[in-house]
């Protein structure tokens, strides 16, 4: 395995949680197959843009040398679009942040809070030194992902949209005349203490530009979420930015299409999917829902796994007949980004802390907009009738049976 450029060598024993000693599957196949060989796998995995390959993007000596000190996974790619003449391009420089939390569960709750900060500190340095314009971090990244546990103490992390974690992140927003994604646990002071799966949209002059609430909550092995907080009431929100309009899918959100529909009509350029996501129940999915939703609405999407394993003091179980455990299972990371032209870029490693950056030109959304034309051709209207009668009570499906269906053959 060869040396890495962002500090990660060669080591004699594999990484736990890596794949087969590598950081990704993008970095196996590499070093493993030859270039022409490889050259063609990679055209199929990650596909073309613009007819080409990912271009990779220098950073500054700032960004690469924080991330050799700090030990984060540090990655660059560009996508470009077709030269228009009556518009000039619309690049956009989008960073993304996983992280595993940074003390033992057992710490003291401030402790904690506390060292996340201190380690996502040079991470968003990076990110301000390279020049990123937005800049989203991992689900619910200012604590560990204690929704598996059912223990109602882990609420006290909970805080409002104006709260710690907003206000630490208001200061880099202003320093690097960055627009911020900030996925937190929201405590709604204004409405009986109610607590909300919420992303906040920090403006680039260290504003709070508005909130979207996690529409979707899993019920699936140890996502019990919904012990702690209900499903959204925001709606599609789609954020409009100096950089550009944007939104935020949540987690789980991505497993539901009309979700990132909504999110397209309403006329999003860019969709960040802040999530928390565990190798042994969605894992296979990853590379597949985010990409189809860019190709599918005509716009870029930004997907964010948090990495690591948390451990908890006390063990639970999944309802599931296997015994009690104490840990969620391994977040595997694996951020990457989808273009709209059915390309993305490799993804970030699957067991370390990391900076994905990426640079996208918007015309690239309109572009494929006209050459699919999948808005014009959708029959929204036929949907909007099915859906319209499936949410009655006397909701029948349209099944046409075979008269002979049951008639035996002769």
């Amino acid at each position: 395995m060869e040396n890495r450029q962002n500090g990660e060598a060669k080591k004699e024993e594999e990484p736990k949680d890596s794949i087969c000693g590598y950081d990704s599957l993008h970095l196996l196949l590499k070093d493993n197959l030859n270039p022409h060989h490889f050259q063609e796998v990679s055209r199929l995995l990650t596909g073309l843009n613009c007819g080409k390959a990912i271009e990779t993007i220098a950073l500054p000596e700032s960004a690469t040398a924080l991330s050799v000190e700090h030990g984060f996974d540090l990655q660059a790619f560009s996508f470009s679009a077709d030269k228009e003449q009556l518009r000039e391009p619309r690049v956009v420089r989008v960073g993304l942040i996983q992280n595993s939390t940074a003390l033992p569960t057992t710490a003291h709750f401030a402790d904690q809070k506390k060292a996340i900060f201190e380690k996502l500190k040079p991470i968003i340095e990076a990110s301000g030194s390279s020049g990123v314009n937005i800049l989203c971090l991992q689900e619910a990244w200012m604590m560990p992902f204690a929704f598996c546990t059912r223990e109602k103490r882990w609420c006290e992390f909970a805080e409002p949209v104006d709260g710690e974690s907003t206000k630490f992140l208001q200061s880099f927003a202003l320093k690097y005349n960055m627009v911020i994604i900030s996925s937190i646990l929201e405590r709604d002071i204004n409405h009986g203490e109610v607590i909300w799966n919420t992303s906040v949209v920090i403006g680039n002059h260290g504003n709070i530009i508005g909130k979207h609430r996690k529409n979707h909550i899993p019920r699936v092995g140890d996502f019990n979420e919904s012990t702690y907080y209900m499903e959204g009431n925001t709606g599609h929100p789609v954020f409009e930015t100096v950089y550009g309009k944007i939104a935020i899918n949540i987690c789980y959100g991505r497993h539901h299409p009309l979700n990132w529909l909504a999110f397209g009509l309403n006329g999003a350029e860019i969709v960040f999917n802040p999530s928390a996501t565990v190798g042994e129940l969605s894992e296979p999915m990853w590379p597949i829902e985010a990409r189809n939703a860019a190709i599918a609405n005509s716009y870029f999407v930004a997907s964010i796994n948090r990495v690591g394993t948390e451990t908890f003091p006390n063990a639970f179980t999944s309802g599931d007949g296997k015994p009690a455990h104490a840990d969620f299972g391994h977040f595997y990371g694996s951020s990457y980004v989808s273009a709209p032209d059915a390309s993305c870029t490799p993804s970030l490693s699957r067991y370390r802390d990391g900076l994905l950056i990426t640079d996208m030109d918007l015309n690239l959304c309109r572009q494929f907009k006209d050459k699919w034309g999948f808005r014009m051709t959708s029959r929204y209207e036929l949907y909007a009738d099915t859906l319209g009668r499936y949410v009655k009570p006397e909701f029948e499906p349209q099944v046409i049976i075979d008269p002979l269906l049951h008639r035996k053959a002769s």
